[in-house]
């Protein structure tokens, strides 16, 4: 068929093929219909050299972003069209058993070049897979450490769906079992966050073990709609530390937390808030808070109470060293302060959460009157105990960095 006529009637059926393929360039085809015409009239399978062409085509559609499905689709469209426009079949009623022939041959050949041309799609598409992950760890890597390349990271952003011109926000969840980049955690917040439609900003990456989430954070509203979807996922709730309640539990993913930084503007501000977000896991974690989300917003008086650990301790030895005398130790009475600030200074709320009466916990409260001189119905006093009692939380006071 290498007459003028005959390389028309080939244009014709590889033309059809691509708009089965939905419109794919003919020229992922390559000279495979010359290639199966030649083999089909001599009756010979496709050499060793025709297959490697046919595998560099399926490494040229991958790196070209084809589909495999419609790569497939053209080389088959191809062959079941050219079957009729071949001479053994146009010959059928003189030699019936030329067709015969002629379809083993076609058959084999199909087969023999789609399997070298998926192999070399899969290959091909198996590098560019290691390529993306890597650059994507790299981008992931610069972006929250706050590289000074920061035009660099602007550009490779738009790269991975991040416009980060708009503030954006970081939450971190840390888990009882590690997070990887082949966890199934990753595509699942994807798609809760996402939705549906799959157009929502979103970037979901591992670091540490840690689960990272980067996304726009214009309002707290968007805040919360991705702390409680991606809670969902993880078998967390998103409530905040102020919150009495503690719903995590343990599923699929471990017992996990989520620490979420301040929304911030530009490529800077998403390390800063991958910073606050580590930050306020770790205020968690020093201070027993046990919430499902820990908001570094809400944490930010300890920053300022831990910023200056010598006038904290300086605080908790002038009022809190008294309560050590009580019978008892300290513990009880200070677990009594830090219930009743919790409880927005509410005795009844208190002696319920402590399973107590009323009246154990107005004994309480007074006993502290009596040993530390500072009476927790006075704004200015209960003010400095509630500000010691924080102090005390962070330095693991009695039990641990006793101030000297």
């Amino acid at each position: 068929m290498a007459t003028q006529d005959g390389g028309a009637r080939l244009d014709t059926v590889a033309g059809l093929a691509a708009s089965d393929a939905g419109g794919l360039d003919v020229v992922f085809l390559g000279n495979f219909l010359d290639v199966l015409t030649d083999a089909v009239n001599a009756g010979v399978p496709l050499r060793r050299q025709q297959l490697r062409a046919f595998r560099a085509q399926g490494d040229a559609a991958a790196r070209a972003g084809v589909a495999l499905r419609a790569l497939l689709d053209l080389y088959l469209s191809s062959a079941w069209r050219l079957w009729r426009e071949l001479p053994a079949v146009t010959a059928a009623a003189d030699n019936p058993a030329g067709v015969v022939t002629a379809g083993e041959v076609m058959l084999r050949a199909v087969d023999d070049a789609v399997a070298e041309l998926a192999e070399g799609f899969q290959l091909a598409r198996r590098t560019l897979v290691r390529a993306e992950v890597l650059a994507r760890r790299e981008f992931v890597d610069d972006l929250l450490s706050g590289t000074s390349d920061v035009a660099g990271v602007l550009g490779r952003a738009q790269t991975f769906g991040l416009d980060l011109s708009s503030p954006h926000a970081v939450a971190v969840v840390t888990s009882s079992k590690p997070f990887t980049d082949a966890s199934s955690a990753i595509g699942l917040v994807e798609r809760s966050v996402q939705g549906s439609k799959g157009d929502a900003e979103l970037l979901v990456a591992t670091k540490q073990g840690r689960l990272i989430l980067v996304f726009p954070a214009p309002d707290r509203e968007a805040v919360e709609y991705v702390l409680t979807r991606a809670g969902r996922v993880l078998g967390t709730s998103a409530r905040t530390p102020t919150d009495s309640v503690d719903l995590r539990r343990d599923g699929e993913y471990g017992r996990t937390q989520i620490g979420v930084g301040r929304p911030r503007g530009g490529a800077a501000g998403v390390a800063a808030s991958y910073r606050e977000a580590l930050d306020a896991l770790e205020l968690a974690a020093a201070l027993g808070l046990d919430t499902p989300v820990v908001d570094a917003r809400d944490l930010l008086v300890y920053r300022v109470l831990i910023s200056d650990r010598a006038a904290i301790a300086d605080l908790v030895d002038t009022l809190l060293t008294p309560l050590l005398v009580a019978r008892g130790g300290a513990g009880p009475l200070l677990e009594t302060l830090q219930v009743y600030f919790d409880t927005g200074a509410n005795s009844a709320s208190t002696a319920r959460r402590m399973h107590l009466s009323v009246r154990a916990v107005t004994y309480r409260l007074s006993r502290i009157h009596d040993l530390t001189g500072q009476d927790v119905g006075n704004p200015v006093e209960a003010f400095a105990l509630h500000t010691a009692v924080l102090g005390a939380r962070l330095l693991d006071w009695p039990g641990g960095r006793v101030p000297s």
